[in-house]
């Protein structure tokens, strides 16, 4: 039966408490939110105003409350037809309380191998996000404030002195090279501290309230790495949640890296250990800050859209950076913030990969010469 006009905007209905909504994005010129649905891991993108009326369906206000509310926000009053589609769109998408369960996602595949001998992945364990629980409970009292500032402080010193004695770094690891046992246990330390990298993203997602889905190996022979998937922490509601998921990675590598400038601090110049440790000191150091640049896949970048708030920060950048050549109508009707924004990271990127590449070039040539 078809409600009358008053019964429809009497109704208070709710969405599903554990429905996800991010917190706004820019996305190309326009604004948005994303809506997950946990059960099937179903993700669409709505607008602010789309976004304005589902975030009020609490069951506590009436759709006639939440009309007025709009009618006062935007300067317009919904029609009865325009709540009928959007209830419907919810109630399809099982989005509402009360609605009928949605389907059972498709139960993963019974190995936890996946691909060939040259390349593939393997899952590691049965239930990533219960191990990262585990892992995160006997991590919480040092994943406080009064811990991690010290630690903080301690890799920027430590940066601070490994930068001072850069030339020597250079020779030793330049050294290390043509030694293959110690360059292979170099390799093996570094191996390991990418896992933790890996790790502590999932570590830092779960303290935030995130979800882990998938820890395990991927490989494409001849190098084989760690990964950790992480699920839901785009809609963290804060910045600061969502950027701290993204550097933990970088963090632990440098963490990882302290005891070995205290082993090396205690070393005499020239000794052969010292060598060693200075070649893992250095590589480990670019391993960490290499991965902070604002370059996509690199969690720099993902750090950065966390923190402006921007979905697909590069691929838009250079959406727009085309329109500016080929339709300028087009790209002028982009928001002031988007404008300023993506052409920005489209110049800044640039000019970024041109300074490495030059720096890459410098050094090589460098070492051909002397």
């Amino acid at each position: 039966m078809t409600a009358t006009p008053g019964e429809l905007l009497s109704h208070r209905p709710a969405l599903r408490p554990d429905i996800l909504l991010s917190p706004a994005l820019l996305h190309g010129p326009a604004t948005v939110h994303l809506i997950k649905e946990p059960d099937s891991g179903a993700a669409f993108e709505v607008g602010v105003k789309e976004y304005f009326l589902i975030s009020r369906l609490d069951g506590v206000r009436s759709l006639g409350e939440i009309g007025g509310e709009y009618a006062e926000a935007f300067g317009k009053r919904l029609a009865e037809a325009h709540w009928q589609q959007l209830l419907k769109l919810l109630g399809t998408r099982g989005l509402l309380a009360g609605a009928p369960p949605r389907p059972a996602p498709a139960a993963p595949a019974a190995t936890p191998l996946n691909g060939t001998l040259l390349r593939g992945t393997l899952r590691l364990v049965a239930d990533a996000d219960a191990t990262t629980g585990r892992l995160h409970r006997r991590l919480r009292p040092v994943l406080r404030a009064p811990v991690l500032l010290p630690l903080t402080g301690l890799m920027v010193a430590m940066e601070v002195l490994l930068a001072a004695n850069l030339p020597e770094l250079g020779r030793d690891t330049w050294w290390l090279v043509r030694q293959p046992v110690a360059l292979v246990a170099v390799f093996t330390l570094l191996w390991l501290s990418t896992a933790l990298h890996e790790l502590a993203h999932g570590v830092s997602a779960r303290h935030y309230g995130g979800t882990v889905s998938e820890i395990g190996l991927r490989w494409r022979l001849p190098a084989a790495v760690m990964y950790c998937t992480v699920d839901n922490y785009r809609y963290l509601r804060t910045r600061w949640h969502q950027f701290a998921v993204a550097g933990a990675g970088a963090f632990a590598n440098l963490l990882f890296l302290l005891p070995f400038l205290a082993w090396w601090s205690a070393l005499p110049e020239g000794d052969p250990t010292r060598r060693v440790l200075s070649g893992l000191l250095l590589l480990g150091s670019v391993q960490a800050l290499v991965n902070l640049l604002p370059l996509p896949p690199l969690d720099g970048y993902t750090m950065l859209g966390h923190a402006l708030r921007v979905s697909q920060l590069g691929p838009e950048s250079g959406r727009y950076l085309r329109l500016c050549f080929s339709d300028r109508p087009a790209a002028a009707a982009y928001p002031r913030r988007a404008r300023v924004l993506y052409l920005c990271y489209g110049l800044g990127s640039t000019l970024l990969v041109v300074l490495i590449l030059a720096a890459l070039a410098t050094g090589l040539y460098f070492h051909l010469v002397h």
